[in-house]
């Protein structure tokens, strides 16, 4: 039997290079391949083999990505996009330096996020505010800071999982806190409450219950309700808002808050209505980059402010910066100019215009339907924001996996054997490349 013969490692790496990736994991795909057909795995084509993991790796690179599958903020495909200004400030800090930790009044060291911070209490009438690494972050804060090894009433329907298996069990767990369940899955009463209290209660915990709604023969307790119960007993009330909508009058939006926001929680509000701090996401409904918010009352800011675990949650210059522009443009009343207020506000005839001058450019046989688009990471649950879809029938698995395969990829979703393809996710300026990825796609 003829010996089988491998290319060198250096001769098939150097004809795969291609600089796209480092070329020292160009060389170990390649010295992974050749071990691999050199133990014979399945008659392994070293080179055959080593293009195929290539391929998939630059797959997997951080790319620019098309949404076209009308959830605005997509939870894999990196949720809100960021304001240009947010863009622009984050850059500026990242490829030099900032005053981070610098007051330059006073030419001395200052305090973090001292600006942004001044801000958030500006924006939401809050007396303090704080930034962590998400949401998550901010509650795992709140809870070592304010209820290690005591207790905290929680109701059975604010329970929740979110994606990743995120359970709030066990992030209160991992704080040191003591869940104590009041209530029932869909009726929980202020008396609930108020009989579990005891001398071990550190603090009443609600929850916005954001990816999901519970209807029909359902009761919960307010925030009012709540208010009543803690502030007689001297414990704090905190609510996690969650998705992190700023105003539910929506003053920024043209004309009056539009109805898929449906019962969705103001931040100002929730502290109008007695929670004493308020927990919410930066990259769902506020608009701007992944961080954890935590704005309300001095004492109980300055006590997570001093717990050892900030220092351990808190957000880069960078960050800093893109939430600073985020929190300007509510300031200045300009909110309706970040990505996911103004996609949202899109009109309908300007939508149907596109989607119509995408299907002529792309020459495909395709309709112009119905349909409606999502506010998405488990903002709104139930909630859609109509208006017009391309609607393209045909293989759709086979059309779906050609526009991921695109450059840059399209991703678009699937529905009833159709593809979906809905512009309000996708930037004016990205239509020629729709349509152009459309005609690849359905050739």
């Amino acid at each position: 039997m003829q010996k089988r013969r491998f290319p060198s490692v250096d001769r098939l790496a150097g004809s795969l290079y291609d600089g796209s990736l480092p070329r020292g994991l160009v060389v170990q795909v390649t010295r992974d391949a050749i071990d691999d057909a050199r133990r014979g795995q399945g008659g392994v084509n070293a080179e055959d083999e080593a293009i195929r993991i290539l391929d998939v790796l630059k797959r997997r690179r951080p790319l620019r990505v098309i949404n076209a599958t009308g959830v605005l903020l997509h939870t894999n495909l990196g949720r809100a996009p960021w304001h240009p200004e947010s863009a622009r400030m984050a850059m500026e800090t990242a490829v030099g330096y900032g005053n981070t930790e610098l007051d330059l009044a006073a030419g001395d060291r200052g305090g973090r996020a001292g600006y942004l911070h001044r801000l958030l209490s500006l924006i939401t009438g809050a007396e303090a505010a704080l930034v962590v690494n998400n949401n998550a972050g901010g509650l795992l804060l709140a809870l070592m800071a304010l209820a290690a090894e005591r207790q905290v009433p929680v109701s059975r329907s604010e329970l929740i999982e979110i994606g990743g298996a995120y359970r709030l069990p066990e992030l209160m767990a991992a704080s040191g806190a003591q869940l104590v369940e009041v209530g029932t899955t869909n009726r929980t009463r202020p008396e609930d409450y108020r009989r579990a209290l005891r001398a071990e209660t550190a603090l009443l915990l609600k929850v916005h219950p954001s990816n999901y709604r519970i209807v029909g023969f359902s009761e919960e307790a307010t925030l009012p309700e709540l208010s009543q119960i803690a502030t007689p007993a001297g414990i704090p009330l905190i609510f996690d808002a969650g998705s992190g909508l700023l105003d539910e009058r929506v003053p920024w939006w043209a004309g009056p808050p539009p109805s898929w926001l449906a019962e969705e929680p103001g931040v100002l509000q929730s502290l109008e209505r007695g929670a004493d701090l308020v927990l919410f996401s930066g990259d769902k409904l506020f608009g701007g980059p992944q961080a954890g918010i935590i704005v309300g009352r001095e004492k109980l800011v300055s006590r997570l402010r001093r717990h050892p675990a900030a220092r351990a949650l808190r957000v880069d210059g960078a960050i800093t910066s893109a939430l600073v522009a985020t929190a300007e443009a509510y300031a200045d009343g300009r909110a309706g100019e970040l990505p996911f207020w103004r996609m949202a506000g899109l009109d309908r005839t300007a939508l149907e215009e596109r989607a119509r001058r995408v299907i002529e450019a792309a020459r495909v046989e395709a309709d112009v339907e119905e349909g409606g688009a999502t506010p998405g990471a488990g903002s709104v649950p139930g909630s859609t924001i109509p208006g017009p879809v391309i609607a393209i029938r045909g293989q759709a698995d086979q059309m779906f996996s050609e526009l991921l395969r695109g450059d840059p990829p399209v991703v678009a979703r699937r529905e009833r054997g159709r593809l979906m393809v809905d512009l309000r996710t996708v930037f004016s300026a990205d239509d020629e490349v729709v349509a152009r990825a459309l005609r690849a796609a359905c050739r």
